[in-house]
């Protein structure tokens, strides 16, 4: 059991070089190891589109005569269907390897244990389980997804040392920034980790957010605004930079390029959170304010949250949403305080 961790840890070492990029697929690595036990192939999954972890650790082999009494380790189940690619199931049965190593099992339902199937079908040997559940931890949020039937959910804001997210609405200086140079690039880096960003309207209104990646490298999630009454003004510049964008409210079904309002109840999280997850979103960061952040609190609609903390004091103003959690991870960097918090 030791070297087969030993391998499936390098697989896992490989799938984070697709982190940012592969969304809404998983992250995945594969290695092969040959007959005398070294490394004979290594691969992950680069993007979204193209060829999958097996597909390029079998292409990086130099002599494929080893194939045929090598073993592959890879994160996660092969896959069994024909999706963008071919099915890598197919791949390993059609290069007549006799070992497969799985991670863990694919959720979803166009895999869950079919690939798994279908290579033990052909007599291939397949242990699966080792590393379990860091490889599953490595795609929480596509197991998430495809296990609850909505996207999983990231809050984050940030905060001031005495609890206040934003001024009051009259007040002078708004939006309140909290955060410094690099903490608001680490933020960009989240946001890059997602499908979508989720706002209010008032956050909309108060602050008018572009919601892109523009400190770090990597697409831009799409951007999701949730109005009610449509009470956002026509001078956003999310509505007009062409960058694809969901207004849900509860008026108007209508596409404005790449604009689209979606009329459903906005004041229940699970009806948008569902609809994301139709459209193919598995993941989403929610930046507020506090009536939208507490409302999936409340609804137990949630994964993680990210909150940081500025020892900068203001005494009035909007109160951040009240949340708990287990710590799972505390920085801190250039005077203030991040904590990750998991609602499990």
């Amino acid at each position: 059991m030791e070297i087969e961790e030993r391998f499936m840890r390098r697989a896992l070492q490989l799938a984070r070089l697709g982190a940012g990029h592969t969304l809404p697929n998983p992250m995945v690595g594969a290695v092969i190891a040959g007959p005398d036990g070294t490394i004979i192939g290594e691969g992950w999954h680069r993007q979204c589109g193209q060829a999958h972890a097996e597909v390029n650790a079998v292409n990086s082999v130099k002599d494929v005569n080893n194939l045929k009494n090598s073993t592959i380790y890879v994160t996660l189940e092969p896959c069994s269907h024909y999706g963008k690619t071919p099915p890598c199931a197919r791949l390993l049965i059609e290069r007549g390897i006799p070992r497969v190593v799985v991670g863990c099992l694919d959720p979803f339902k166009e895999v869950s244990g079919r690939g798994v199937a279908m290579l033990r079908d052909s007599g291939i040997e397949v242990v699966v389980g080792v590393l379990e559940q860091e490889c599953r931890e490595l795609n929480k949020r596509f197991m998430t997804a495809h296990t609850t039937g909505r996207p999983w959910v990231q809050l984050k804001w940030a905060q001031t040392a005495d609890g206040f997210i934003a001024l009051p609405p009259d007040a002078g200086e708004n939006p309140l920034h909290m955060s410094t140079p690099v903490t608001m690039r680490l933020m960009h880096r989240q946001r890059a980790l997602c499908d979508a960003i989720v706002v209010g309207a008032s956050t909309a209104r108060i602050d008018n957010p572009s919601l892109t990646t523009r400190q770090w490298p990597g697409r831009s999630p799409l951007r999701v605004v949730l109005s009610r009454d449509l009470s956002i003004p026509d001078n956003l510049g999310l509505l007009h930079d062409g960058l694809p964008t969901i207004i849900y409210n509860c008026k108007r079904n209508e596409t404005l390029g790449a604009v689209e309002y979606v009329q459903m109840n906005t004041d229940d999280p699970c009806t948008w959170l569902e609809d994301l997850y139709r459209r193919g979103v598995t993941s989403v960061m929610v930046e507020g304010g506090t009536r939208v952040l507490q409302g999936l609190i409340d609804a137990g609609a949630w994964d993680e949250a990210r909150i940081e903390v500025s020892p900068r004091r203001v005494e009035k103003g909007v109160v951040a949403p009240v949340v708990n959690g287990n710590a799972i991870a505390c920085h801190h960097i250039d005077g203030n305080t991040i904590t990750v918090l998991a609602r499990h």
